[in-house]
């Protein structure tokens, strides 16, 4: 249930908690952590270790890999912090020290205990206050970053993961506003400003992206990107690549322009001194970029990946927002044909097998009702996890892009068979764990089973839409035509 924590953590904007056994439960939740570290997910890791007497004995011990510390040293690599509680009288200053570092960093932790000392007793753990910044360093700093925006023509705001993970949404939709110059989200800010009246223009995710959005952030003289991690997944899926050397950037209490940078720069305390000071620079571009589609038509025709937005966009416009959990391929690109909502996707790191788990774990803390968009080769690893959801209460409405592939893969490398993965039948195996399984063959059974499955409480509904091998996305299709030649150049160069 890594996912599900780390949904959990990215959905509310605190820490979560995963408590996990030694060795078998700890090693099999490190791929998962480690897209919490990469993606600023604050998930506590709790593990039981051997107890004291066991790793002087002589014995190895069940779950134990190499030797006792090995994994602490693995945890080390994918967590920001670590400690091992094997002295009660240290305890209490270690676990407030980490927790401060999950709250001020964002990104995961890990905490070892010895199983004979999980009943010791010990004092109570104190919350550490924040470090104070230098209010002079940020007083100069927003003087400098305000200054260069005022000198640019095309001054642009992108606004990512960060804005999220510290609750910063609001006071940066009022920095926007103030501004008045053109704000886009990246990929993992997707959603965020939504329901703000900021001139938001759209995601933007490179030649994959609208090409109105495209030409704002590469065409801008002054790109200030606030809490967007920079990777290829945006940045480096265009021909124009985007000089950051240009750019102002603040990530990770580090604000960097020009030549040089600005060290220990919160981005709350950031936010806070560009507001105190920030003119009007101009009336806000408008940038006229395509809408998301709505409409599902009720017809026998084949379903495609822009019938399943639609669709879900009519589904929220009639409902309400539901908040969204994506796995990785053509479901997450036709993610981003939705109508903006709170949405958590593994957009940098790119593991599979995140949305189920993810959806478990926001209803499971938020109590909010979920929409899951899967691939099935997704599904096949993580899918089962739905076989909890009667004994909680959970009812997600799970739509499965079943095309019969890993079509993604398909996309970059045509007639690759190992992504051939056969058609299954998910719709029967719904009802056997416990939920209401459709069959999805036409736009008028989809338009049917969404309706149905929103009115329906108490138990998941698991959507089989059954796609052609080539139906895919257009924004996929653009993201596989921007990497392909990349990708030749690679191989070239090899």
């Amino acid at each position: 249930m890594a996912f599900a924590a780390d949904a959990s953590a990215r959905i509310r904007g605190a820490p979560s908690v995963l408590a996990v056994t030694y060795g078998a439960g700890a090693l099999n939740v490190v791929n998962a952590i480690a897209g919490s570290y990469a993606e600023k997910a604050p998930v506590v890791v709790v593990s039981g270790a051997p107890a004291s007497g066991e790793r002087t004995g002589g014995l190895l011990v069940h779950h134990q890999a190499k030797r006792f510390d090995s994994q602490l040293a693995i945890f080390r690599e994918i967590t920001c912090d670590q400690a091992c509680l094997d002295d009660p009288a240290r305890a209490p200053a270690e676990v407030a020290r980490v927790l401060a570092s999950a709250r001020r960093l964002s990104r995961p932790v890990y905490l070892e205990v010895p199983r004979d000392l999980f009943d010791a007793p010990c004092a109570a753990i104190a919350r550490l206050p924040d470090a104070e910044p230098d209010a002079e360093a940020i007083a100069a700093c927003a003087d400098e970053v305000l200054a260069r925006l005022a000198a640019a023509r095309r001054p642009v705001l992108m606004v990512g993961v960060e804005v999220r993970r510290f609750g910063l949404e609001a006071e940066v939709a009022r920095l926007a506003r103030t501004l008045a110059i053109p704000v886009v989200t990246s990929f993992l800010g997707r959603g965020l400003l939504a329901s703000s009246d900021a001139p938001l223009a759209g995601t933007y995710l490179g030649a994959a992206g609208d090409g109105a959005v495209s030409a704002l952030v590469e065409e801008s003289d002054a790109l200030l990107l606030l809490g967007v991690i920079v990777s290829d997944t945006n940045f480096g899926v265009s021909p124009t690549r985007v000089d950051l050397r240009h750019a102002i950037h603040a990530l990770d209490g580090c604000v960097r322009l020009s030549h040089h940078a600005y060290p220990d720069i919160p981005l709350g305390a950031l936010v806070t001194a560009l507001l105190a000071r920030a003119p009007r620079l101009s009336d806000a571009r408008r940038v006229e970029t395509a809408h998301p589609p709505h409409g599902l038509a009720d017809d026998a025709r084949a379903v495609t990946p822009v019938d399943i937005a639609a669709g879900i966009n009519d589904l929220m416009a009639e409902h309400g927002r539901f908040p969204v959990s994506a796995d990785v391929g053509d479901s997450l690109f036709t993610g981003l044909d939705l109508e903006p909502t709170d949405y958590v996707a593994p957009g940098y790191y790119a593991t599979m097998g995140f949305a189920v788990p993810a959806a478990l774990g926001i209803q499971a803390t938020t109590g909010r009702r979920p929409l899951v968009l899967v691939g099935d080769g997704a599904f096949q690893m993580t899918g089962w996890e739905l076989g909890h959801c009667r004994r909680y209460g959970w009812d997600p409405i799970v739509v499965v892009l079943n095309n019969s592939g890993w079509r993604m893969l398909s996309a970059f490398r045509p007639g690759a068979r190992y992504a051939e993965l056969g058609t299954w039948d998910f719709a029967a195996c719904a009802n056997a764990l416990g939920g209401r399984g459709w069959r999805i063959e036409t736009r008028h059974d989809l338009q049917l089973a969404l309706g149905s499955a929103a009115s329906d409480r108490g138990q998941f509904h698991l959507l089989d839409v059954r796609l052609a091998p080539d139906a895919l996305s257009e924004t996929l299709r653009r993201f596989a035509g921007a990497r392909a030649p990349q990708a030749t150049n690679n191989a070239i160069a090899a």
